[in-house]
């Protein structure tokens, strides 16, 4: 496994290990459609589900996390989210939100952008 991967996957723990200690249920990890992957979908109120992208780097030399969540990774999310809302036949808001981490060895920062950007 990449050394990339292996910090994506600890970011992800990082983020979900957050969104507990926020109150929310994690209803899925690593959920795949066609091309697009949803890191976690969780929820807190009862008519919302979130889908939540981790964005985690070692440094923030090429950027913010976040800013690394492009139009086309929208578009793969939105299409994955609709299928998993679909699927399981839930009639239910959604959210989309990034959580952006910052880890290295001198650093280790967690940002959390509710309604990063908008389905339509």
């Amino acid at each position: 496994m990449g050394s990339h991967n292996e910090l994506g996957k600890i970011g992800e723990e990082i983020a979900a290990q957050y969104l507990l200690k926020k109150g929310y249920k994690i209803l899925r990890r690593n959920f795949f459609f066609d091309k697009a992957e949803i890191d976690i979908i969780a929820q807190k109120e009862e008519d919302t589900v979130v889908i939540v992208e981790v964005k985690t780097r070692n440094s923030d030399f090429f950027g913010d996390p976040q800013s690394f969540v492009t139009p086309g990774k929208i578009k793969n999310l939105v299409k994955a989210a609709n299928e998993y809302i679909v699927s399981n036949d839930l009639d239910v808001e959604v959210r989309f939100d990034v959580i952006a981490i910052l880890k290295n060895q001198k650093t280790e920062s967690l940002q959390h952008f509710e309604n990063a950007f908008y389905h339509f």
